[in-house]
């Protein structure tokens, strides 16, 4: 059965033969073998050969060698890279570590190129459109790179701009990455139960938006409006007319970045307001706008006089709905009052707790994790470790959660570090409290019982008046004969695969059989033409008998199956 998902134009081959060759270079040719590519893809030869791998290689573990392999693949893998260090849920710990030191190891666009694109993109040349622009970059990165300019008005600025030619490389990478996805689901063991088609599915989702640098320019000016009664925090301007969707025109601040404390504090900045000004900010995203900030590192947080904190590159954001909200708020009460059957009961209605999990097993676990935490005094407790910790164990009973609440969990991790650093007093507990006693009382309030009510009684409504229609179908169908169960056989892939190898093998071992056997008793006969005492035809079958022969014990070492 062709693999149609698979992109075969030649640009692509090119690419597999490249992430495969890289995958073989870095000692995961195992893999490459078990997901059948040559089978699928139908080219007359194998596209790669496995070969071993390098002393300086076996060195390294097998999560750092994967971390390479990522770099190497460039953007579009290290992209994926960064949105697995987020998914402790199916990734291992010791590559989620690995993961986090994932490099954009890509030079500069040259400065011509980067007019070119403003040119393009904001239908002027660049020196028409700003008074200045530098021609060396601020950052630079996989997808874009910042260069600091001036408007013709004044305005200081930088331009953010998307490398050139990006977009067909992603769209390539992204073919292979759904192809080799449906093969690791097909193939290999387990492969199934991580859901891979789904993960490049939502990363597909995630890297097309961070190619609209017009969304990004939205999801900016709506942080700016959620925060403009608060003089604690500042969001840069958005210059839309410098803005498309490969360029982005901001405000450019002058700030300091909030990991330099040194430097907040010669500059007379309060380090232990600046730390409770930032959790306050996070926390209000999170539970009062559900639109989060989920890359806070330091580079995107900067200090400004008066203590107030810039927020910036909101390429990556989280959201959470009234339900993720308040069963977040939940959580975090069961493990303080040490309610277990609570906790089991949220991940029930919340989770999605898989039929193999073992609850009495799990209940044990949850226990011992509430013990680890329950002697702990709440000024040492810390939220964001708390939130990973449980994500593992949900990861060891296979309960997958909405990936938001992985992206908070690490962003919760990187704030509550943050805070601790400015100020070894500060306690994210007390500074959650106000939040989560707010979502909980709103969440009980006569008003919301009435409207969950008012919702319960429309379903039923709705409910009440399709069923008739669907029992009088499903009984017509039956009637007509026109009811059919799908019934889907699955792992039966690759034995069939497998099947035919062996039936090939076995037809093309017949054929060498005949030839050998033809020869043999032409060889008895002299009649025809001769050679050196022997009929030609005789040795033409052998000499074809031993070539056939020959490329069949290669295939078969080459597999590595005898």
């Amino acid at each position: 059965m062709p693999f149609n998902r698979i992109n075969r134009n030649i640009r692509s081959l090119k690419r597999y033969r490249q992430v495969l060759g890289v995958l073989i270079k870095y000692g995961f040719g195992h893999i490459v073998d078990q997901l059948n590519i040559d089978y699928y893809i139908e080219l007359g030869k194998r596209i790669v050969t496995l070969g071993t791998v390098s002393r300086e290689l076996e060195r390294l573990t097998q999560a750092a060698r994967f971390r390479l392999v990522l770099e190497e693949l460039g953007p579009t893998f290290i992209k994926l890279g960064q949105l697995l260090s987020t998914r402790s849920d199916i990734v291992p710990t010791d590559v989620l570590e690995e993961l986090k030191k994932l490099q954009d190891r890509i030079p500069p666009v040259p400065p011509a190129e980067i007019m070119a694109q403003i040119h393009r993109e904001l239908g002027y040349p660049a020196e028409e459109l700003f008074d200045q622009i530098e021609k060396t970059p601020l950052a630079t990165a996989s997808i874009a790179q910042v260069h600091r300019g001036r408007l013709k008005t004044g305005e200081e600025i930088v331009c953010k701009v998307r490398r050139p030619g990006i977009e067909s490389i992603i769209e390539t990478d992204l073919d292979i990455m759904m192809g080799l996805a449906y093969l690791i689901e097909k193939h290999l063991p387990g492969g199934d139960v991580y859901d891979p088609v789904s993960l490049v599915k939502e990363f597909r989702r995630t890297i097309y938006r961070e190619l609209d640098f017009s969304r990004e320019g939205r999801t900016t000016e709506r942080f700016a409006a959620n925060f403009a009664d608060d003089e604690t925090v500042h969001i840069p301007t958005v210059y839309w007319d410098y803005t498309g969707q490969t360029v982005l025109t901001l405000e450019y601040i002058s700030g300091i970045k909030i990991s330099q404390y040194e430097e907040l504090e010669d500059a007379g900045l309060d380090v232990k307001v600046i730390a409770k000004n930032g959790a306050d900010n996070f926390l209000r995203q999170v539970f009062i706008h559900g639109l989060f900030h989920a890359d806070p590192h330091p580079g995107n947080l900067h200090v400004m006089p008066g203590n107030v904190i810039c927020i910036f590159d909101f390429g990556m954001v989280g959201r959470l709905d009234d339900d993720l909200k308040l069963h977040l708020t939940e959580l975090l009460l069961c493990v303080l009052r040490r309610d277990v059957d609570r906790l089991v009961m949220q991940l029930l209605y919340s989770g999605d707790l898989h039929d193999e999990s073992n609850l009495k097993n799990l209940k044990h676990d949850l226990t011992e994790f509430i013990d680890d935490y329950y002697d702990i005094l709440l000024q040492d407790l810390k939220v964001g470790k708390l939130l990973i910790d449980f994500i593992q164990i949900l990861t060891e009973y296979k309960i997958k959660f909405p990936s938001n609440l992985m992206l908070l969990s690490r962003a919760l991790f990187v704030m509550e570090g943050l805070g601790k650093q400015l100020d070894p007093n500060f306690n994210m507990v007390e500074q959650l409290k106000p939040f989560a006693e707010q979502i909980i009382a709103e969440r009980y309030s006569p008003t919301s019982i009435a409207k969950d009510a008012a919702k319960t009684l429309q379903s039923y409504q709705a409910l009440g008046k399709s069923l008739p229609k669907d029992i009088k179908e499903f009984i017509n169908r039956i009637n007509r004969n026109k009811f059919k169960i799908d019934l889907e056989h699955r792992g039966f892939e690759r034995l069939i695969n497998d099947l035919d190898k062996s039936t090939n093998r076995i037809s093309f071992s017949m054929i060498i059989s005949a030839l050998i056997v033809g020869s043999s008793l032409i060889m008895q006969i002299d009649k025809g033409p001769m050679l050196f005492g022997f009929p030609i035809l005789g040795l033409l079958g052998y000499s074809v008998a031993g070539v056939l022969g020959l490329g069949l014990a290669i295939a078969i070492l080459r597999s590595g199956r005898m």
